[in-house]
């Protein structure tokens, strides 16, 4: 009787050990793949809102800028401070005209990735638009050894201020 006790509080207690660290597993999971879900449909807005300004037609592009904002917001949420992340954000917030919250979004990726190429890109971006040449000019100084479009698009857009 001794006996039996004892296993069935073993095979009890492996159980509940089991069981929590497999819902603890799952959680996990679900929300690295909750976080990538989200991310990807706000990265996809955005790419459709690239062609549609490409194609002039702003008010469209704009909202669906607003609407990957919504995507991107509850991204961060799940998984906060990643820098792709956070330069979508404030790529979709400056497209949609807020550009004090789009320069938050940029400043907050670049602590954590001072030569994140995107964020020095559109950061550049937001400076030319709000007439701060100078601070242009300091990404521009950050992108010059990417060898990459993001310092020629920049460079062009600087030139033509």
């Amino acid at each position: 009787m001794k006996y039996k006790k004892l296993l069935l509080s073993t095979v009890i207690s492996l159980f509940i050990f089991t069981g929590n660290s497999f819902t603890a597993g799952i959680s996990s999971e679900d929300n690295v793949s909750k976080y990538e879900k989200l991310y990807k449909k706000g990265a996809l807005l955005i790419k459709q809102g690239k062609k549609l300004e490409k194609k002039d037609k702003i008010e469209k592009a704009k909202k669906k800028y607003l609407r990957a904002i919504k995507y991107l917001e509850q991204s961060n949420q799940i998984e906060p401070g990643k820098p792709d992340t956070l330069n979508y954000l404030g790529f979709a917030l400056r497209k949609a005209g807020n550009f004090e919250d789009a320069e938050k979004f940029y400043l907050e990726g670049l602590k954590i990735d001072p030569e994140h190429v995107g964020i020095n890109e559109y950061l550049g971006e937001l400076y030319i638009s709000t007439n701060r040449l100078d601070k242009a000019k300091e990404r521009l100084k950050i992108l010059e050894t990417c060898n990459c479009e993001e310092y020629s698009e920049l460079k062009n857009l600087i030139n033509q201020n």
